[in-house]
């Protein structure tokens, strides 16, 4: 099969160019956020290859994927973790997205409240929390993919913020009734799809009563804002890997916030599509490129 030759079993479209890259932006699900006054959830691992933009954790660029004509290659979209169900539970990471050999990691889940719980670490790491004094720390995120998540300084009241794709979580800072918890780390930006999008924020800390002051804001990219009091953290955005926001402290319904399920997009040369693929992706035209947007797990055949 030459570079430059046809399609002649009518799938669509000319036979792929020897040597063309896909440009591709792999998001994990975002992590869950903890119970009771807990962390916020770091947001999935970000990775990217779109040319002019950036990658997570303030790494180079990625290269573009180089494709095998006729090779199938997974798509796995991650879920988002779980929120903590409750005192002393610290949320769950989430799950790992995929494109061919490109892995990106589940967001860390936030720290529990009430044990003095760390994050956990993940492609943007949890945020911490506590129930006494002294420094709990958040959880690193993954080299190339995502930012750690803040700590609980003081006698924690308060909670940290997740990290996001662009920046740390915000630490949880007690001063009497005028702490803050943190708020989630920053997502980034992409305009792969022709539109300008945020993804990959992480989820704010949750906050002991409503006389300690206020409970931390979402990350730009989906992630969620926690909360305060008798009330369940707010979930992360469905599709942009955001972290979930922690719950508030007392009562039945303190529980954390879930991630956001993660994403998989790819930006084929239109001269290089295969028009093969299962799934459902939503497919599109930019420009000389074909879009195809995973919302779901499915496949791309080359």
């Amino acid at each position: 099969m030459t570079s430059f030759g046809y399609n002649v079993l009518g799938f669509g479209g000319a036979t792929p160019l020897a040597g063309a890259l896909i440009q591709y932006l792999v998001i994990a699900g975002g992590g869950g956020a903890g119970g009771d006054r807990g962390g916020g959830a770091g947001a999935g691992g970000y990775r990217s290859s779109v040319e002019g933009e950036s990658t997570g954790g303030g790494a180079t660029l990625e290269d573009g994927f180089e494709f095998t004509v006729g090779v199938q290659y997974t798509v796995t979209v991650g879920a988002g973790g779980a929120g903590g169900n409750g005192n002393a539970v610290q949320g769950s990471g989430g799950g790992n997205s995929v494109f061919a050999t490109i892995t990106s990691t589940g967001g860390g889940g936030g720290g529990a409240g009430t044990t003095n719980f760390a994050g956990l670490v993940g492609g943007s790491g949890g945020g911490g929390a506590g129930n006494s004094g002294g420094v709990i720390a958040g959880a690193a995120g993954t080299s190339g993919q995502g930012f750690a998540g803040g700590e609980v300084q003081g006698d924690a009241h308060q909670s940290a913020g997740g990290g996001g794709a662009s920046e740390v979580g915000g630490d949880g800072v007690t001063s009497g009734t005028a702490g803050a918890s943190g708020d989630g780390g920053d997502g980034l930006v992409s305009d792969i799809t022709d539109t300008e999008t945020a993804r990959g924020g992480g989820g704010g800390g949750g906050n002991h009563y409503g006389g300690y002051g206020t409970a931390g804001g979402a990350g730009s990219g989906g992630g969620a804002a926690g909360r305060v009091d008798n009330a369940q953290g707010n979930a992360g955005t469905t599709n942009t890997g955001g972290g979930g926001g922690g719950g508030g402290n007392q009562g039945p319904n303190n529980f954390g916030g879930a991630g956001g399920s993660g994403v998989v997009i790819l930006k084929v040369p239109t001269d290089s599509y295969s028009s093969t693929s299962s799934g459902s992706p939503t497919i599109s035209t930019v420009g000389d490129f074909t879009i195809l947007i995973y919302n779901a797990s499915g496949t791309y055949t080359g």
